[in-house]
């Protein structure tokens, strides 16, 4: 049987012991060579310092996240700008606001100070920025009144809803910062979610915060009875019987068989008063389209129970003697 040969890549288990002493020894060097490194002074690099907004919360909001650190230029010891770098064990330096509603910014130059103090026995060189900005709104309770949002319900064809809307109660308290609740301008959307309406309606409705609100405003109250009255009108149509007024004898219609159609849409609580009117085509001579020679129909009479009502043919052209 061949004898096999041993690689010549294959290292020793004396060259690897050798080769593990000297890793060791370069590593145990670096560490030695860092550890006195970072016993020395006057280094100087820029961190992102943490802080923390001090103001009263029953009285505050903030509409905006607030900045969570500031960037500072800073020189000192070693292992201190290396727990500040990595934020290793480092308190948040503390920006209380008495009121932060007057503005929406503060100069960073009037921290330098009391920073400086704080970041002891590390130096402070300077802030990065000018301003640091924020939004932070004083908290108010306002009565709102309610209003149906047309987009959250549909009516029947040839449905309206006739006079107002009724609300109980009659306005709806909510409570938030005050830029958001000015967005709302007096007024809170209730929410139908309901289609095709055909008759009355009178339920409690569950009211509702939009979604990029609801973290910022709280509702008094959670319900709300709505109300209104919905008509509905009915498709109809009848022939006109055409009626002359101030025409000369020696004008005619150019078509005097033409038997006008009036079209309309009556309220079903007065179909029985409709059938007792008569309508009629008036031609008002005097109102005639001097250009063309033409007449509009006007209809007669218009009670305020019907509407949409049109006229085929809308116009009658005149036809002038000799």
């Amino acid at each position: 049987m061949p004898d096999t040969k041993k690689s010549s890549r294959r290292i020793s288990s004396r060259k690897l012991s050798n080769l593990k002493v000297v890793v060791l020894c370069i590593l145990a060097a670096t560490t030695f060579w860092i550890l006195n490194a970072l016993n020395k002074d006057n280094y100087t690099t820029i961190v992102d310092y943490p802080i923390a907004w001090e103001y009263d919360t029953e009285r505050f909001f903030p509409v905006k996240p607030l900045p969570k650190s500031i960037q500072i230029q800073i020189t000192g010891n070693g292992w201190d700008l290396l727990r500040k770098y990595f934020n290793l064990n480092e308190p948040p330096y503390p920006i209380p606001l008495a009121n932060p509603a007057e503005k929406n910014f503060l100069l960073t130059s009037d921290l330098k100070r009391s920073l400086g103090e704080f970041l002891t026995p590390t130096q402070l060189i300077g802030l990065l920025e000018d301003s640091i900005s924020y939004q932070i709104d004083r908290i108010e309770t306002i009565a709102l009144i309610p209003k149906l949002d047309s987009a959250s319900y549909t009516l029947a064809k040839n449905a309206i809803i006739e006079g107002d809307i009724s609300f109980e109660p009659q306005s709806i308290t909510v409570k938030g910062p005050s830029s958001v609740l000015a967005l709302y301008e007096g007024f809170f959307p209730v929410q139908l979610d309901r289609r095709n309406l055909d008759e009355n309606f009178s339920q409690v409705v569950e009211l509702s915060l939009e979604k990029s609100l609801a973290e910022f405003v709280e509702l008094k109250i959670q319900e709300i009875q709505v109300s209104f009255v919905v008509v509905n009108f009915l498709e109809g149509n009848k022939r006109l019987k055409i009626k002359k007024i101030n025409f000369p004898r020696t004008v005619s219609l150019q078509d005097e068989e033409i038997t006008p159609v009036m079209t309309y849409l009556v309220d079903e609580r007065f179909v029985d008063e409709l059938k007792e009117l008569e309508f009629e085509a008036i031609l008002d001579y005097s109102k005639r389209n001097r250009s063309d020679s033409t007449l509009d129909i006007q209809v007669s009479p218009s009670p305020k129970f019907i509407k949409e009502i049109k006229v085929n043919p809308e116009q009658i052209r005149l036809k002038y003697g000799q």
